[in-house]
């Protein structure tokens, strides 16, 4: 399902000079249209991809993760005054979905490893003030913090505090990956080695089949791989779809792969 089908600008005239209407990728845009469920975006640091990404999350109101509507986190306030020039054409509006960025979701993880031990000392604390109270006192006084703990751990696995980064990235998308959502990614692999790539690839595939879509930026060239994607070079002013063989990075890549040397013998 394709929810979002273009991002355009409403308004050209009059735009502020400094960040991000300095970048070329800025100057030079006109219109993204959005043909497929998963597209990905890709290009050198720099060169605007999660401007755009971080731009449509704002125009949609996505929230991030922690559900932090993007509208109240400071870190996007200079993307929030470029997105007030846009307009985004939907097939279907969708409510379902969210914009993670790396660095958000590493804090999240603590946050939720912090509740999870803030709920057990909780349960701890009532279970010693209610020693010489009746089971069925202590029962009652424990039960919703109980069932939060539940909660929490059937969602996002019982060992929260101990996954590894990789792990409780996957576990994150399985838990909060729901049919009909717009989910916004900003290189989603950061925390993934290249098997739990694949593994994400496989639940997008699943969630695609459920009338997800997905725009992801992304240096990966596994998740580039995506069959079907379209992905959309950043490299290029204007922006333009590339096939996977002409992506850079992926001709980077096995270039290295068949000659490492070829590249470490220059550094």
């Amino acid at each position: 399902m394709i929810h979002l089908r273009s991002i355009k600008y409403q308004i050209k005239e009059s735009m502020p000079e400094g960040y991000p209407f300095c970048l070329d990728v800025i100057k030079n845009f006109s219109e993204l249209i959005f043909t497929n469920p998963v597209t990905l975006l890709v290009g050198e640091n720099g060169s605007g991809k999660s401007t755009i990404l971080e731009s449509i999350a704002i125009a949609s109101n996505a929230i991030t993760v922690g559900s932090i509507h993007t509208g109240q986190d400071r870190s996007l306030e200079s993307i929030r005054n470029f997105s007030k020039y846009l307009k985004l054409i939907w097939n279907q509006n969708t409510h379902k979905g969210f914009f993670l960025r790396a660095e958000d979701f590493f804090g999240y993880t603590r946050r939720l490893a912090e509740t999870k031990e803030s709920i057990q000392k909780e349960i701890h604390a009532i279970q010693s003030q209610y020693e010489k109270r009746s089971a069925y006192a202590k029962e009652l006084a424990e039960s919703p913090h109980k069932r939060d703990l539940y909660e929490l751990e059937q969602r996002y696995g019982n060992q929260i505090e101990e996954a590894s980064h990789g792990e409780s990235f996957l576990r994150f998308f399985q838990a909060r990956f729901v049919p009909n959502g717009l989910y916004l990614l900003d290189e989603p692999e950061a925390a993934l080695s290249p098997v739990s790539q694949l593994a994400f690839i496989s639940i997008l595939k699943e969630m695609v089949s459920k009338d997800a879509q997905f725009i992801i930026a992304t240096h990966a060239p596994i998740l580039m791989a995506f069959p079907g994607a379209v992905i959309l070079n950043f490299d290029e002013n204007p922006i333009r779809p590339v096939l996977f063989d002409n992506v850079n990075h992926v001709e980077i890549m096995k270039a290295f792969l068949e000659n490492p040397q070829s590249f470490l013998r220059h550094l």
